[in-house]
């Protein structure tokens, strides 16, 4: 955890969110400005800023960022779809520098993205 990090406080439960999965290595909670009708972020709770920071032993938290995600939409029953994604950088819209993977669902998405 990291003392500054925003996501890292969440986790902690110093700032209140609406969560919606936690273990001791994940914790999920509901955007506070959704961009669909369904968007929960879902975070390890080791801080690092983005994935590109990520190293050979953080492989099994990133996968199991993943797998909270397509638990979570099945339990919402997102049955039509939805989407996963991860920024880094700022260049690609990161404004928390933690690493975060978005779960987004219950409308249409575009494709390209962005």
């Amino acid at each position: 955890m990291s003392a500054d990090c925003l996501f890292c406080k969440i986790a902690e439960k110093k700032i209140p969110s609406k969560v919606v999965y936690e273990d001791e290595d994940v914790f999920a909670f509901e955007d506070i400005g959704p961009q669909a009708p369904t968007h929960i972020l879902i975070i390890p709770r080791k801080h690092f800023a983005s994935l590109s920071e990520a190293r050979a032993e953080d492989a099994a938290v990133i996968g199991k960022i993943h797998l909270v995600a397509a638990d979570l939409a099945r339990k919402l029953k997102l049955t039509n779809g939805y989407r996963t994604v991860v920024n880094s950088g700022s260049g690609a819209g990161q404004t928390v520098f933690h690493l975060h993977l978005h779960l987004l669902g219950g409308r249409e998405f575009g494709w390209p993205p962005g």
